[in-house]
C-alpha cells in the first residue's frame, strides 16, 4: 500500500513512524509511505498557507492555492484522499477495515480553524477525526491511521492472526491474558488456562471478552445486538 501524507508539520512523524511495526513493513516493501511540506506548494516568499474567513470570525482558514497544487501532484486516479477534520466520521476498527483495501491513501491533515470549503467539495473522498476532543492539528490522527491500518497490512505483524483476536476485531473487547510465571507475587494465573484444554479456553476467553465489554465499553454490546437485528430483517 501507498500512503501520502500532506501537513504543515512533517517533522512531528520522525519517530513516531519510524519504529515498531511500521517501520518494519516500510522496510519489508508492505508500505510505501511519504510525508509531505504543504509549504512546498506555495509560491511567496513567506510561503504563506493560510488567511483570515470571508464574514469573519476567529483563527485563520487554511488556502485553496497551496493545498490544490499538492493534491494534484500527489494524486492520481487510484488515490482515496481523507481530510483529518473534527466533524469527520470518528475513525475505528471497520473504517480501517475498509481503508487497507484501497491501494493509495492520501491523509491531509487539518491545522489553524480548518479549511477552505472548496477544497473539501472538490478533494474530499472522506473526512475522518480520532475522536471528540481538539488538537493542535492533524498529525496526530494521520499517524493513528498510518499506525492502525498498516497492522492490517498483509504480512505486516507476521502473523496475520494476530491481528484477528485484538480488541474491536469483533464488536468487544480482548479477554484478559497471562504469561510465565504462573504465581507471582501471589496473584495466580486462572486455572483453565493452564488445563490445555483448547475449548474450555475458547470459553473462558469469549465470556471474559464479553464481561469486560459490558463492564467497559457497553456500547459495543449494543452495536452487536443492532448489527444482529438488521441481520434478521
Amino acid at each position: 500500500m501507498k500512503i501520502d501524507v500532506l501537513t504543515l508539520f512533517p517533522g512531528m512523524f520522525a519517530g513516531p513512524l519510524d519504529e515498531s511495526i511500521v517501520q518494519r513493513a516500510r522496510e519489508n516493501g508492505i508500505l510505501q509511505l511519504g510525508i509531505h511540506n504543504l509549504r512546498v506548494y506555495t509560491h511567496d516568499q513567506r510561503q504563506t498557507v493560510d488567511d483570515r474567513p470571508f464574514g469573519g470570525g476567529p483563527g485563520m482558514l487554511l488556502k485553496p492555492e497551496p493545498l490544490f497544487e499538492a493534491l494534484e501532484a500527489l494524486t492520481d486516479v487510484s488515490s482515496h484522499v481523507i481530510f483529518m477534520t473534527p466533524s469527520g466520521r470518528q475513525f475505528n476498527q471497520a473504517i480501517a477495515r475498509e481503508l487497507v483495501s484501497q491501494e493509495h491513501l492520501v491523509l491531509v491533515c487539518g491545522s489553524y480553524e480548518g479549511f477552505d470549503q472548496r477544497v473539501l467539495d472538490v478533494w474530499a473522498d472522506d473526512e475522518l477525526s480520532i475522536g471528540d476532543y481538539v488538537l493542535t492539528n492533524g498529525a496526530l490522527p494521520a499517524m493513528v491511521i498510518v499506525d492502525v491500518v498498516t497492522r492490517l497490512l498483509p504480512g505486516a505483524l507476521g502473523k496475520d492472526e494476530s491481528s484477528e483476536e485484538e480488541s474491536f476485531s469483533s464488536n468487544r473487547l480482548e479477554y484478559p491474558q497471562y504469561t510465565r510465571p504462573a504465581t507471582f507475587r501471589g496473584m495466580e494465573v486462572p486455572e483453565i488456562l493452564l488445563s490445555g484444554h483448547h475449548a474450555h479456553i475458547a470459553q473462558w476467553r469469549a465470556e471474559q471478552s464479553k464481561l469486560k465489554t459490558a463492564a467497559v465499553r457497553p456500547d459495543l454490546l449494543e452495536t452487536e445486538v443492532q448489527k444482529a437485528g438488521s441481520r434478521k430483517n
